[in-house]
């Protein structure tokens, strides 16, 4: 079975172009449920470097769908045996102003787009940049 991925190798994805953020913005928490946004914002603000977008997307998914722990490994596979929409469509860099660093071994870190870092890593011409994906039509 060929298995997808949505990992980046030394890659900055930058904000949409159509993003309303001027700032980034912690994505709200309603009525007590967690949107993916939040899911996905939280694992990667409290564990910069120490994931792959793969694993972030994984990890999401076995919470959704309450996944024991032996189940992770067949439930990958099956999970990533059709294509994934990759961090340049998730709401963090389409609407809430964050950017995406993956570093040379895939694993990603989450910087705002008001903040020196993003600044830098938006020019940092050893990198691959990749912009997220706009929210309307063009």
């Amino acid at each position: 079975m060929k298995l997808h991925t949505t990992n980046y190798i030394n890659t900055f994805i930058e904000v949409a172009d159509d993003s309303p953020a001027l700032q980034g913005e912690i994505p709200p928490r309603k009525d007590g449920t967690l949107s993916i946004a939040t899911r996905q914002f939280d694992l990667i603000r409290e564990n910069p470097y120490q994931f792959t977008s793969d694993d972030v997307l994984f990890a999401i998914h076995a919470q959704k769908n309450d996944l024991a722990d032996s189940e992770h490994p067949e439930a990958r596979q099956q999970f990533f045996s059709k294509g994934q929409a990759c961090f340049r469509s998730s709401p963090l860099t389409k609407r809430y102003g964050w950017g995406v660093h993956s570093n040379e071994a895939g694993k990603i870190a989450l910087y705002a787009i008001d903040s020196a870092e993003y600044t830098r890593l938006a020019n940092d011409a050893t990198l691959k940049h990749v912009k997220a994906m706009r929210s309307k039509r063009a």
